[in-house]
């Protein structure tokens, strides 16, 4: 059985490593915001080698499990994964225009389908889900009246914003994970501890 306290060191130092990446993602967020052109840039590369790393693994699935149903499938999809991550790897501009303006009509059909819905509806949250499709209509909008040039700064500030709160996440529950480590070992070496004899106990016996 593991010593206790080996345990909680141990479980102290994973927190802490925790709370260390997620420091390294806040600040590769705030790098992000400032530099969203380089953010947008580094996210369609990490976009297209994911493609094609997922897209080689399923070819190579597939050919493990050659003689099911599903072989032929499974090699048509890994194939169009690694295409398009080719794709996105040689031309990581262009797929950022073509993203940018996915989100756009995205933003723009959810704005809308939420402001007719709560007018229909007018439901308890008629106010809060009026105020989310009239935001999503108007970012729609901005994005795509300013597109292509929007798809230079778009995809980069969600990107940085995903990175930078995933970071303060991660921070929140290392430092939390380590507090709590602490207060349980605190606690359990307090009850570990011998009862201290009572005042009647400490005197003796009387002569």
């Amino acid at each position: 059985m593991a010593d206790p306290a080996t345990e909680g060191r141990r479980l102290s130092r994973s927190f802490g490593w925790l709370a260390l990446l997620g420091t390294l993602l806040v600040v590769a967020g705030l790098v992000g915001l400032v530099y969203t052109g380089v953010a947008t840039l580094t996210s369609m590369i990490l976009f297209g080698w994911l493609l094609l790393i997922g897209g080689v693994v399923g070819l190579l699935h597939a050919i493990d499990s050659r003689g099911s149903d599903y072989f032929w499938l499974g090699v048509v999809v890994a194939a169009l994964n690694i295409a398009a991550g080719i794709v996105v790897i040689r031309h990581p501009h262009g797929t950022a225009e073509a993203l940018t303006m996915f989100a756009a009509l995205l933003f723009l059909t959810g704005g809308v389908f939420r402001l007719v819905g709560s007018v229909v509806v007018r439901g308890p949250q008629f106010g809060w889900t009026l105020l989310q499709g009239a935001f999503g209509l108007l970012l729609g909008l901005l994005v795509l009246f300013d597109w292509p040039h929007s798809s230079l700064y778009v995809l980069g500030l969600f990107f940085s914003l995903a990175l930078l709160f995933d970071g303060l996440g991660l921070i929140a529950m290392g430092v939390g994970g380590r507090r709590i480590v602490s207060m349980v070992s605190e606690q359990r070496v307090t009850d570990e501890l011998p009862d201290q004899p009572r005042g009647d106990e400490q005197k003796g016996p009387k002569g």
